[in-house]
């Protein structure tokens, strides 16, 4: 089935977080030739360049046929389908999904376009993608800037904290 392996970062600072991401991980898994393969716990962080309440993050590996910027605008739907507005850069938000990291057997997958940067452009500085990425694969690598654990040990001074695991989600359907 896939082409592809995915990391998608989750994030809210509004509502249900939990409940959220469980309703975005079984959306995730209706897409075409896409499957849920791993999900990290859940982590509370102070926002970062950004206001409101603290945030809850995770991170999600996925397999999928889709090409990342298909992939991506699945993702965009399933926020604004929870949701999800843009009223000003960093707002707190109901639900975030972030495209980190692709890659293929040939290896990770670079983009660059007006709509579309991989690896994330940000990612290699933040804790809060960094602890729960970790949690799935420390020794992986992303492009340019190096090995997950790493960067991590990098954002020692930004808050984090590993709050529980993910909610039970229901069963993933068969591969398409």
């Amino acid at each position: 089935m896939a082409a592809m392996r995915a990391w998608i970062g989750l994030g809210a600072n509004l509502g249900d977080a939990a409940g959220t991401f469980a309703q975005a991980l079984d959306a995730i898994d209706t897409l075409p030739a896409t499957q849920v393969a791993r999900v990290s716990s859940l982590y509370r962080s102070a926002p970062l360049d950004a206001q409101g309440p603290d945030f809850v993050n995770a991170v999600a590996e996925i397999e999928t046929a889709l090409p990342p910027p298909g992939l991506l605008a699945q993702l965009l739907a399933i926020e604004a389908s929870e949701g999800r507005q843009r009223p000003y850069r960093n707002a707190p938000r109901a639900l975030d999904l972030d495209l980190l990291l692709a890659s293929d057997a040939a290896g990770p997958l670079l983009v660059d376009s007006p709509s579309l940067v991989l690896p994330h452009p940000r990612m290699h500085r933040r804790a809060f993608v960094l602890a729960p990425l970790a949690e799935l694969d420390a020794q992986l690598d992303v492009p340019g800037h190096g090995r997950v654990a790493d960067l991590l040990a990098a954002c020692a001074g930004q808050r984090i904290e590993r709050i529980g695991a993910m909610p039970r989600r229901r069963p993933a359907a068969a591969p398409r």
